[in-house]
């Protein structure tokens, strides 16, 4: 069938091996029941890269070393113009994700061709309220979400990296709080037409499945409604994840990994589910 949305991946550095870059494209391809274009923004050319990943520079002003570090500002290059086509839907998805099922889904749930929807990761849900909010403290408090995964429609968002180009011009990055991240900038300049991504489709693995306590990570697993809404899980991204996936797949089952904010990773189907056992066929592909 015709192609009908679009993945877009970004990869700027060495920090991602093309085997990686690779295989979420092959099992984002293989999940969907239409397979999608598949784009990737690069700083450079990447040996390896497979023949069905079309590339597309980086223009040069998202490149700058400010842009390429824990803000990661660099990855609103994919609404700059001329980046992207601008025919059809686009998902963005990290590439610290893993992909267990059709993700067009999350670009059918977009409510109008102006949406834009990504990871909800405040306690302030986009809608009718946040919206109020941002009007009425002018731009101070409103819905925040994760980019992590990102279903927009290129020709209608051009004004998310034109907004903060002229921003950062005016004022510079550190001296407007949501220019100091993508996510930040998207949900504020966007905040009209933001949503969530369904939990039910993407989640982040840190939100989802770590806690600081035994007990809850074991509970929570154990809710059937909860275990039944994870084995129909998609996608489970992985954003600042502080172990490294060899290592993860190296844990004794039961071993326990804490994270900067004691959150704790319990290794074993007791906490994680069928999850566990998803991770170590996933991950164990790049290491082939």
């Amino acid at each position: 069938m015709t192609e009908n949305w679009q993945l877009v991946l970004i990869a700027w550095g060495d920090k991602y091996p093309v085997a990686e870059i690779n295989l979420i494209a092959q099992q984002v391809r293989a999940q969907a029941a239409i397979a999608p274009r598949v784009i990737l923004l690069t700083d450079r050319a990447r040996a390896g890269l497979d023949a069905d990943i079309a590339t597309t520079r980086f223009p040069e002003y998202w490149l700058r070393p400010e842009f390429c570090t824990g803000g990661c500002q660099a990855k609103l290059a994919m609404f700059e113009k001329g980046v992207l086509p601008e025919d059809l839907p686009a998902l963005y998805i990290d590439l610290d994700t893993m992909v267990m099922g059709d993700m067009r889904a999350v670009i059918d749930a977009l409510k109008t061709p102006q949406s834009v929807a990504i990871l909800q990761s405040a306690v302030l849900p986009f809608g009718r309220f946040a919206r109020w909010l941002k009007r009425t403290t002018k731009g101070k408090r409103y819905a925040r979400g994760n980019s992590s995964v990102v279903a927009f429609h290129p020709a209608h968002c051009h004004y998310i990296a034109q907004e903060f180009r002229r921003l950062e011009g005016e004022v510079g990055v550190r001296n407007f709080k949501p220019l100091f991240a993508d996510e930040r900038f998207i949900s504020w300049i966007a905040q009209d037409h933001m949503q969530a991504v369904s939990s039910r489709i993407a989640v982040k693995f840190p939100t989802e499945f770590m806690w600081p306590w035994r007990w809850l990570a074991f509970t929570l697993q154990a809710l059937p409604w909860v275990a039944a809404r994870r084995a129909g899980l998609r996608a489970v991204t992985f954003p600042g994840f502080e172990v490294k996936f060899a290592e993860l797949l190296a844990l004794q089952d039961g071993a326990e990994v804490v994270d900067r904010k004691g959150r704790r990773l319990i290794w074993s189907r007791r906490a994680l589910g069928p999850l566990k056992d998803q991770i170590i066929a996933y991950w164990s592909k790049v290491a082939r």
